[in-house]
């Protein structure tokens, strides 16, 4: 029987599998890939606390369904993710390539030329479905920087870990780790 952790968010409750990630580490496995409810109740209660932004931007997969619910919510027309790699139809991409702290390997975030000129001088909200060390939101803020945008809020569904300590996130629950 796998361990199992409970968590509520936005009125919703789900029953998380507890994976082990190395020998003294075991995290809440959260996935909001397929779970329109989850995404369409988390996005409602985040939305109210995104003011004042011109663009929302995510980095490739799983913060997709929360940043599309997200600019419905806010009657965005559009908005932008950051891809894991170059894809052909990209022009001019814009690169960030960083190596990880956790997992020691390296890291790829590009946007496309004409989706950096879009949020060059604007106002950023940066989203993702959890934000935990940090990493992967630092590594799309860094890209938004390059590009000349302007991050003024970074919110998540979840804050795992010491995550939940940090004043500079938005979020709705915290995700402990085990």
């Amino acid at each position: 029987m796998m361990e199992t952790y409970s968590l509520a968010v936005a009125g919703v409750k789900r029953k998380l599998p507890i994976i082990p990630i190395s020998n003294d580490l075991k995290i809440a496995s959260f996935v909001i890939l397929g779970d329109t409810e989850i995404v369409v109740a988390a996005a409602s209660l985040l939305a109210e606390q995104l003011k004042d932004i011109d663009y929302l931007v995510t980095a490739e997969a799983k913060g997709i369904p929360l940043v599309h619910e997200l600019s419905k919510q806010l009657n965005m027309p559009e908005y932008i993710v950051a891809r894991k790699s170059v894809k052909p139809y990209m022009d001019e991409p814009l690169i960030n390539q960083v190596v990880s702290i956790t997992t020691q390997k390296e890291q790829l975030l590009c946007l496309d030329g004409k989706d950096a000129a879009k949020i060059k001088g604007k106002r950023i909200a940066l989203i993702d479905d959890v934000i935990s060390t940090g990493e992967s939101i630092r590594i799309l803020e860094e890209l938004v920087t390059k590009a000349g945008g302007i991050t003024v809020s970074k919110a998540a569904i979840l804050a795992e870990g010491d995550a939940a300590e940090r004043d500079d996130i938005v979020y709705l629950e915290k995700l402990p780790v085990f």
